[in-house]
């Protein structure tokens, strides 16, 4: 049984419950355990998986949060760096599944974060599982 972190950007109350309910659901299939904790926003997912790698009590990591395109720059920016956040640490031996939705309304992200349609929460849990399996097969 492996030990989980879900790091969720809580922006979205209604959207991060639907993923939430996703990502729990399966890991709780699989058989694993799961912690979730919650940042400010999409930004600081990777950070706060880096400072909880840090303490070796998870073995895989899942971040949640929706990302909806607004009028300015800042989208590409938070979409873009936490994606690469995730990217990096998942390069650095880390199994991460990547589960923040960055969509062009919330129309977009009600499909994608409801585990009857879409299900990106299940899918991103399902990633990091898939993850951990290989790291521990190249150990």
């Amino acid at each position: 049984m492996a030990r989980v972190l879900i790091v969720e950007a809580r922006f979205y109350a209604h959207l991060n419950d639907m993923l939430l309910a996703g990502t729990r659901a399966a890991l709780e299939d699989a058989g694993h355990s799961h912690e979730t904790i919650t940042v400010p926003g999409a930004l600081e997912i990777p950070g706060a998986i880096a400072l909880a790698a840090e303490s070796g009590r998870y073995d895989a990591f899942v971040g949640i949060g929706v990302v909806i395109r607004g009028e300015t720059y800042h989208f590409e920016i938070v979409a873009g760096e936490s994606a690469r956040g995730l990217m990096a640490l998942t390069m650095d031996g880390l199994a991460v599944g990547n589960g923040i939705l960055t969509v062009e309304d919330e129309a977009q992200a009600l499909v994608r974060a409801d585990p009857k349609q879409k299900d990106k929460g299940g899918e991103a849990a399902k990633a990091a599982l898939a993850l951990l399996d290989l790291k521990s097969r190249f150990a």
